[in-house]
């Protein structure tokens, strides 16, 4: 299977030991933070809730196209964005 290079912002860069783009295998958003997962544990609590949802302050995006759940099929990139809340 083809790796897929996944862009991370910098708030979840803690998780990923620093690393702002990594590689994961995947047919789907699903298995691409599987894939995560396995080599940064606790990676993929961040991203989806206990529901299996993408969590709400995290946006994906999959070949530019914003991915609403964990089934869209990944033919490219993966891009995570999240927003930032205080006051």
């Amino acid at each position: 299977m083809t790796p897929h290079l996944v862009i991370l912002p910098t708030h979840l860069r803690s998780y990923t030991a620093g690393v702002g783009e990594i590689e994961a295998v995947g047919q789907n958003l699903n298995e691409v933070l599987d894939s995560i997962e396995h080599q940064h544990l606790g990676f993929r609590i961040r991203v989806v809730d206990e529901q299996d949802r993408i969590r709400p302050h995290i946006k994906c995006f999959v070949n530019g196209e914003q991915a609403r759940s964990l089934d869209v099929p990944i033919t490219g990139d993966v891009q995570f964005i999240a927003a930032l809340s205080g006051g």
